[in-house]
C-alpha cells in the first residue's frame, strides 16, 4: 500500500512515465468500477496516476479476501511480465481513478531501454514484496487491534511525513474488516476504542474526516 519509494523519484517521475507513453494510454474509471477480473487474460501492466485501487481474490468456495489497497504511484497487474496468462486477482477502484495501461511488450521495451525506469520498477517490486511479507506476518501473529492499527497507518501514509496527525482516506468499515480478516462489529469496537484513546480524531468539516494520531504507532509496539 505504501508508495514512498515510488514517490522518491520526484521530478524524474514524469520522464520515466513518458518512456511508457502513459499519457496516451490512460483510462478514467468511476468509483467502484472493475478494472479487470480474476481469470481475465493478462495483456497489460497498470499504473495508478491518481485514485485508489483494491485488489481482491475469490476462492473456489466463493470466499473473497482483500489482498491489497494501492494508491497513486503504484503499479499493479505486473504478473503479466512474469508469464501469467490469467489475472490472479480482481482490481476495483475505490475512488475516481486515472489508470495508465501499458501493454506487456511496451513495458518490456521500456524496462530494457531505460535503466532508470528499470531501477524504479525494481524498487516498486521490492517494496511490494516487503509489504506482502509484512501483511502475512501481521495475519499470522498479530491480534486484530494491531492489524487494524497497522492498516490505518498504512492507509494514512504515516511513514511519509513526520507530523502529529495523518489524514485517513474514506474507507468503509466492511472493507477494513475484510482487509484485516475480522468482522465489521469487531472493527466498530476497535475504532471506538481508538477514538476514546485519542488515536483517531474527527476533524471539522473544513478539514475533512478522520485523522490518525502518530501515537497509533505505540499500538504496534505493544507485546
Amino acid at each position: 500500500m505504501s508508495t514512498k519509494n515510488m514517490r522518491a523519484s520526484g521530478g524524474n517521475t514524469g520522464r520515466l512515465l513518458d518512456a511508457l507513453h502513459i499519457e496516451n494510454t490512460r483510462v478514467r474509471f468511476k468509483p467502484f468500477e472493475t478494472i479487470f477480473t480474476q481469470g481475465d487474460r493478462c495483456a497489460a501492466v497498470m499504473y495508478i496516476q491518481n485514485g485508489r485501487v483494491k485488489l481482491t481474490v475469490m476462492s473456489h468456495e466463493g470466499r473473497e479476501a482483500v489482498v491489497g489497497i494501492l494508491t497513486a504511484g503504484a503499479f499493479f497487474g505486473e504478473g503479466a511480465l512474469a508469464g501469467q496468462r490469467r489475472r490472479r486477482a480482481t482490481a476495483t477502484t475505490m475512488t475516481g481513478s486515472t489508470i495508465g495501461v501499458v501493454k506487456v511488450a511496451e513495458m518490456r521495451r521500456g524496462l530494457h531501454e531505460e535503466s532508470a525506469l528499470s531501477d524504479w520498477f525494481r524498487s516498486h517490486l521490492l517494496t511490494r514484496n516487503n509489504q506482502i511479507e509484512g501483511d502475512l506476518v501481521d495475519q499470522l501473529f498479530n491480534r486484530c487491534e494491531k492489524r487494524l492499527a497497522r492498516t490505518l497507518l498504512l492507509l494514512a501514509h504515516a511513514d511519509a511525513h513526520d507530523v502529529a496527525r495523518y489524514a485517513l482516506p474514506t474507507i468503509s468499515r466492511n472493507l477494513l474488516a475484510e482487509t484485516i480478516g475480522t468482522t465489521r462489529s469487531k472493527v466498530d469496537v476497535l475504532m471506538n476504542k481508538f477514538r476514546k484513546l485519542g488515536l483517531l480524531e474527527r476533524h471539522s468539516a473544513r478539514n475533512g474526516g478522520l485523522h490518525v494520531h502518530r501515537s497509533m504507532l505505540n499500538v504496534l509496539l505493544r507485546d
